[in-house]
Formats: structure tokens, C-alpha cells, sequence
């Protein structure tokens, strides 16, 4: 049996921040573009509660109400929302190809890759039971809440280190969780933990069991794995800082990628090295990974496809 095929003029594969809003400029410039949502339909925003830091919002917006703002908009301008997944691409020729669910292919003249970034977590069941109830893996988006309290951060790297500064200019303590006896961050950043005098560091310590009443956090039980000696830590805020992983595994031998998976784009540009393939939000960014940048790489994605095709209509009508 053949395989069904249809032929798009703009595919966008993943939602959140930056594939809507890549959507709602597509629309507005007549690409007719077809978004794909992936597994979770409006990306790492339908994951948290309140999103305070979006402009637009002066009361803030729970997160999965926000995205769902995001696609009814996107919607409403003409764009094509699909809950499918996307299993394999070509982009060998163009117009490119993409196979979803392995059951449809799709051709497309330009693709915006838009599938984000997750976090790795613990792996703890009340890690998730309290997530967005306590727990967090972005302190810039959720150490606002904590002003004033104690908090929890595990990892030791550059990331943890200035998320760690980060809280400690807004809660009262930091606990900074370290799994073995020294940091795997840089020189410059370890140093400014130690002088950060509101950082307290557990070395050889690994987190058991984060602790809460049934509807927050509320501490969290911590093992030092040379002494064997357990603690539990009085925090109300938990942060993991132990990394994210790009959602880029199918693009891997297509697309130029950093050596931890994420896309690479030109400079200024959401063009990857694939002509006609486009990359936005934080499947190209590991610095920002915020929703704000997120929205604004998908309007220039969008903007980049629509000059893409513009430049190529442009030869064939010359």
C-alpha cells in the first residue's frame, strides 16, 4: 500500500513560543503553513503554572492557558494544527521531505524546526509529583516566587552555579546540592558561588527524596554518599540545573549540530545549512531558553522562510 503524500508550502514541526508564533507570521504572509504540535502539544509552557515574565500579561498567565492564547491565534489566522509526530526527514533535495506518525509523507518547500528542548530531571517520583508545585528546572523563570524563602538547587556545573547566584540575589538561602567533593563549572563561576555568602554547598550529596504536604514543597531529604549521614534540608523551592537535552535526535546527520545536539543556525538568521530548513527557540538556543526569545526566533524563522521563497520566486520568474 503507498504511502499518503501531501505537498505544503511551509511545514512547522513542534509548538510552543516559537512554533506558533513562527505559525502566526507564516500566516500573515500567505506561506498557508501546517504546524505538527509533537508530543506535548504547546512545548515546556503547559508544564508550568504561572508565567509572570511574558510582556502582555500585567497579572501574569498560567502556562498551559498561555498556549493555548498562542494557537487559537495562530489558529485564527489560517494556520493548519495537526497533533501528529514527525519520525524521519529527508533533505537530500528540495522540495524536503518529512514522514509523520511513519505512516504520512509530507513535502515541503521550507521547514521551521521549532521541536525545543527538555530538561533532564533526577529521575525521582516526587520530583514530578511536585513539579510546578516547588520544583522548577529554570530558575530564571520561577526564583521570582521564592523571594525571601529557602531553596534547593542540584548540579555543578555552569549552569547550576549562576542559576544558584541568580536565587541567591532573591530568597534568603540557597542549599546547592554538589554529587561529588568539586565543581564541574569554570573557575570563574565556582568562584562566584564561594563568595556568595548566602550559598550554602553540600558536597558528596545527592538528592533522595523531595519532601512536600500533598500541594508544595516543603523540604527535601538529602544523603552525603561518603558519611552515609542523611539530612533533610527546610526549603520550599527545589531547582534542578542538571542540564537540558535539545530535541534534535531525528535532524542528526541532516543539520550542522553543536556536540551536545543543538541546532546550528547563521549568525542573526534561523537558517541552518540546509537551504530552505530554519531553526527557532530552543532547539538552536541553550543560553536563553525563554519563552520571550523563543517567540521572537520563530517571527524570524517565519520572516526567513517567507524571504526564502520570495528570493526563489523571484529566479524562476526572472
Amino acid at each position: 500500500m503507498s504511502q499518503e503524500t501531501e505537498h505544503v508550502k511551509c511545514l512547522i514541526i513542534g509548538s510552543g513560543p516559537a512554533g506558533y508564533t513562527a505559525a502566526i507570521y507564516a500566516s500573515r504572509a500567505d506561506l498557508k503553513p501546517v504546524l505538527y504540535t509533537g508530543i506535548l502539544a504547546g512545548g515546556q509552557l503547559t508544564q508550568t503554572t504561572e508565567v509572570e515574565n511574558y510582556p502582555g500579561y500585567p497579572d501574569g498567565i498560567q502556562g498551559p492557558e498561555m498556549m493555548e492564547n498562542f494557537r487559537k491565534q495562530a489558529e485564527r489566522l489560517g494556520t493548519d494544527i495537526r497533533f501528529g509526530y514527525i519520525t524521519s526527514v529527508d533533505f537530500s533535495s528540495s522540495p524536503h521531505k518529512v514522514v509523520v506518525d511513519e505512516m504520512k509523507t509530507i513535502t515541503a518547500d521550507t521547514v521551521i524546526i521549532s521541536t525545543g528542548a527538555s530538561a533532564k530531571w533526577l529521575g525521582l517520583e516526587s520530583e514530578q509529583k511536585y513539579n510546578g508545585f516547588g520544583v522548577s528546572a529554570c530558575a530564571v523563570c520561577d526564583g521570582f516566587f521564592f523571594r525571601g524563602q529557602d531553596v534547593a538547587i542540584v548540579g555543578a556545573g555552569d549552569t547550576a552555579a549562576e542559576e544558584a547566584t541568580y536565587l541567591a540575589k532573591l530568597v534568603n538561602k540557597v542549599y546547592m546540592i554538589v554529587r561529588r567533593d568539586e565543581f564541574r563549572a569554570s573557575r570563574a563561576m565556582v568562584h562566584r558561588v564561594l563568595n556568595t555568602p548566602n550559598i550554602e554547598i553540600l558536597y558528596n550529596s545527592e538528592t533522595q527524596e523531595i519532601v512536600g504536604d500533598g500541594l508544595n514543597v516543603t523540604g527535601v531529604r538529602v544523603l552525603n554518599n561518603v558519611t552515609q549521614e542523611e539530612r533533610t534540608l527546610d526549603v520550599t523551592g527545589f531547582f534542578v540545573a542538571i542540564g537540558h537535552h535539545p530535541n534534535t535526535e531525528i535532524f542528526r546527520g541532516w543539520l550542522n549540530m553543536d556536540p551536545t545536539g543543538y541546532i546550528l543556525t547563521v549568525p542573526g538568521t534561523a537558517q541552518t545549512n540546509i537551504p530552505g530548513v530554519f531553526c527557532c527557540g530552543d532547539a538552536q538556543d541553550h543560553i536563553y531558553r525563554q519563552a520571550i526569545t523563543a517567540a521572537g526566533s520563530g517571527c524570524m524563522a517565519a520572516i526567513d522562510a517567507e524571504r526564502y521563497l520570495a528570493a526563489k520566486e523571484h529566479v524562476v520568474t526572472a
